[in-house]
């Protein structure tokens, strides 16, 4: 802010760039209030979506169903193997036994005795046929157990491929609908983007400049954050894409602004001096004096030289004597500084 405006009218530039602030504050808060619920206008999807139904109730079916098998086979197991834990104890007993008797009987045993070893090697044949067949039923159950567990792995592999098939479609479903809400952001936000522009170039200095500051505030805070985070990536492709158009076409912007500005600036600088001097507002040459440059061509002058009173760059008068006390004052300033006479041909700044 120049330092050259009144206190008063400092203070009223103050409180007008808290309406602007204020004015775009309520703006985002009820873009983004838009702008949030626009997600909601898709249908949200999840990879359930795109798995069938009807395949996924048969694939639970079938996996309860040979979880089921899988438990009742473990628990057929755990008692064969007890029970063969008892049979094999009982025949290992029994055998013991059996070499005990032996032991006690000489070669010339009766042929009472000879019946009794009979039914001894019976009991004990009778007893590892038991064992065998125990050993047989517990086989049986863990090669059942193993194939159930063989096709619960291949079912579970289907249904991964299964869910690797439903999977893509709803990523691909997902970024289509992801583009589809960009795109509605993009339809809301650049219109206001372009009206901002619009409206900088066409509104400054206006009486309802305030409520346009802060509008362009709001366009700028709805399309740099609310729509450029959510641009759709695919790999890159898009976001560098889109910032190469950016770059190009602000780059471009940029180099005929500054080619039209100086064209301005020469053909202004080839104007004669009382024009030019009427064409600058008087807070903006304060302005400018104040960062040491000059008021017309906006070069840098070295204003502390006491014996310098022309732009070497453009010839702008920019230091003048007072027609009452000959002090040297600033040649645009209403009134002199040292005396406070008028300057002759000076009008009251508004």
């Amino acid at each position: 802010m120049s330092k050259s405006l009144r206190l008063s009218e400092k203070w009223f530039n103050r409180g007008l760039w808290l309406v602007s602030i204020i004015f775009a504050w309520c703006l985002i808060g009820l873009g983004s209030a838009v702008i949030g619920d626009l997600p909601k206008v898709e249908k949200h999807l999840t990879v359930d979506d795109f798995y069938d139904k009807t395949q996924a109730q048969q694939d639970e079916t079938q996996r309860s169903e040979l979880a089921n098998a899988l438990k009742a086979l473990e628990t057929k197991t755990t008692r064969l193997t007890e029970a063969k834990q008892r049979m094999a104890l009982n025949y290992n007993s029994a055998s013991k036994d059996h070499s005990n008797w032996l032991n006690t009987r000489g070669v010339t045993d009766t042929a009472k005795d000879n019946q009794e070893l009979i039914e001894r090697m019976a009991t004990l044949e009778n007893l590892q046929q038991q064992l065998h067949a125990s050993e047989t039923a517990l086989l049986e159950a863990q090669e059942e157990r193993n194939q159930i567990k063989e096709q619960q792995q291949a079912l579970d592999e289907q249904i991964r491929e299964r869910f690797a098939v439903a999977g893509e479609a709803w990523r691909k479903a997902k970024q289509k609908a992801d583009l589809r809400v960009f795109g509605y952001r993009l339809l809301l936000t650049l219109p206001l983007l372009i009206l901002a522009f619009y409206l900088f170039k066409t509104q400054r200095g206006k009486p309802t400049w305030p409520f346009t500051r802060g509008f362009i505030m709001f366009a700028l805070f709805a399309f740099f954050v609310e729509l450029v985070p959510y641009l759709p990536s695919f790999g890159g492709y898009v976001r560098y894409g889109v910032g190469l158009l950016l770059t190009f076409f602000g780059g471009r912007y940029v180099i005929k602004s500054l080619q039209a500005y100086l064209a301005r600036q020469r053909e202004a600088e080839a104007q004669p001096e009382a024009e030019r001097r009427q064409a600058l507002a008087y807070d903006v040459v304060f302005q400018r004096l104040a960062q040491q440059v000059c008021p017309g061509c906006e070069r840098s002058v070295p204003l502390q030289d006491k014996t310098m009173d022309f732009c070497p760059h453009c010839g702008i008068h920019l230091f003048d004597r007072c027609t009452a006390c000959e002090a040297r004052k600033n040649s645009f300033a209403q009134f002199c500084h040292a005396c406070g006479e008028k300057a002759q041909g000076a009008e009251q700044p508004s």
